[in-house]
C-alpha cells in the first residue's frame, strides 16, 4: 500500500548564514597560527621561552572554537505546510565519537487551519517569529536576521490565507 505525502502549500528550508566559506576559514586559521607561532618564537628569542605552550593552547582554542562554529553552521530547520498539518522539523548536526549524527526534533501543528503567525517586535530592530495553535507555541528562524524572518511570516501567512480560501473560489491579491 503506497502512502503518498499530499503536495506541500509551503515548503521552506532555513539555514543559519556563515560570511566565511571552509576554505575560508582554514586560510584564517593559518594566518592565525603563523602570527601567533611567530610572536611565540620571538618572545622565546628573548627568553620568555614559557609562553610558546600557552600559544599552542590559543591555537588549539581557535581552531576548536572555528569547528564548533562550522558544525552549529550545518543545522536547519525544514517548514512543511500542506492541508493536513505544518511540520517544523529542527534537524541539528553532532559529531559525537568521530561519528557524523543528526539530532531531528519534529513539531506538528494540525489542522493547520488554525495556525496565526506572530512577528513580535523586540527592542533594537529585532524580531521574534512564532507559530501558534491549539495553546502551543513555537519560536522559528531563531538564527535569521530580522529582515529574514519578517519575509519568512510574510510567506507563511500567505500560504496559510491560501489553505483557508475556499477551493472553487478564486482570490486576487491587490497592493
Amino acid at each position: 500500500m503506497d502512502h503518498a505525502q499530499p503536495e506541500p502549500i509551503f515548503d521552506a528550508v532555513l539555514y543559519p548564514h556563515r560570511s566565511l566559506s571552509p576554505q575560508g576559514v582554514r586560510y584564517l586559521l593559518f594566518a592565525m597560527a603563523g602570527m601567533l607561532t611567530l610572536v611565540g618564537l620571538f618572545f622565546a628569542a628573548q627568553g620568555a621561552w614559557l609562553v610558546l605552550p600557552f600559544f599552542g593552547c590559543e591555537i588549539l582554542l581557535f581552531w576548536w572554537a572555528f569547528r564548533a562554529n562550522a558544525r552549529d553552521g550545518r543545522r536547519f530547520e525544514h517548514l512543511r505546510l500542506t492541508p493536513d498539518a505544518l511540520t517544523v522539523a529542527r534537524v541539528r548536526p553532532s559529531n559525537m565519537s568521530g561519528k557524523s549524527r543528526e539530532h531531528r526534533n519534529e513539531h506538528r501543528f494540525a489542522p493547520p487551519h488554525w495556525l496565526s503567525v506572530e512577528l513580535t517586535p523586540r527592542p533594537g530592530g529585532d524580531n521574534e517569529l512564532r507559530l501558534a495553535s491549539h495553546g502551543r507555541s513555537l519560536k522559528v528562524g531563531g538564527f535569521l536576521t530580522p529582515e529574514e524572518r519578517d519575509d519568512l511570516a510574510t510567506a507563511l501567512r500567505a500560504a496559510l490565507k491560501k489553505l483557508r480560501a475556499p477551493q472553487g473560489r478564486i482570490e486576487t491579491l491587490s497592493d
